[in-house]
């Protein structure tokens, strides 16, 4: 584990962390959501027919669920600055070019904090933003990780989800940018520079990840 303390900018966090812009569209979806249910389910209680009584009990409990979500998904995510003190620093670079952001390719340990041996994995993330990087093949984006299962109780000794959040998401300042691509090894970096070209499978692959072959890693890593 490799963690990476920097005084996080919140300000400049909320403008341009794409992790905490995707939670707002969750969270603005599940009130649509939970508002059309309620009507919905509304209406079909005000019918006041047996079936209608047990269709509007329907809508009514799915409308609490939208609610749930929507008041569950911030608790569990947590604050902006939690999050950058949770994930462990990893190497990220700019592997494929859009037109509207980047593909960044990165390796990341999805083993769970009981398991001795790491589980590296190469993962992709569409960005639309990178303040303080060069968007072009191969610029290097530390980052941290962001790791979870898709439920509760789900065992198994790697995390199911992996994503990344870019430190330049955190932060104005590039000389913390500049500190932590140099707390990143020069092997970590040169195995994503050789594996750039798989970004396209990874994103096909099973949980849009790829095992990274233990002997491929460099010696720090084993």
């Amino acid at each position: 584990m490799r963690k990476f303390e920097f005084p996080v900018d919140v300000a400049h966090a909320k403008s341009v962390n794409e992790t905490f812009t995707e939670l707002r569209r969750l969270r603005a979806s599940a009130a649509l959501t939970a508002v059309f249910l309620i009507a919905l389910g509304a209406w079909f209680v005000w019918i006041a027919a047996p079936w209608s009584y047990i269709l509007g009990a329907v809508f009514l409990i799915g409308a609490a669920t939208s609610v749930w979500v929507m008041l569950w998904a911030p608790r569990k995510m947590g604050s902006i600055e939690s999050q950058y003190a949770a994930g462990d620093l990893v190497p990220a670079v700019v592997a494929e070019k859009l037109p509207g952001g980047a593909i960044l390719l990165a390796l990341v340990d999805i083993a769970k904090p009981e398991v001795d041996e790491p589980h590296y994995v190469l993962i992709t993330r569409v960005v639309r933003a990178l303040p303080g990087h060069a968007v072009e093949r191969g610029a290097q984006v530390p980052a941290v990780s962001v790791l979870a299962d898709r439920g509760r109780n789900t065992g198994g000794r790697a995390w199911q989800l992996a994503s990344v959040m870019p430190i330049a998401w955190g932060t104005t300042d590039p000389a913390v940018i500049t500190r932590a691509v140099e707390k990143i090894t020069e092997g970590e970096w040169a195995l994503l520079h050789a594996n750039i070209g798989l970004s396209e499978k990874v994103r096909t692959a099973k949980n849009q990840q790829l095992l990274i072959d233990p002997a491929d890693l460099p010696d720090d890593l084993r």
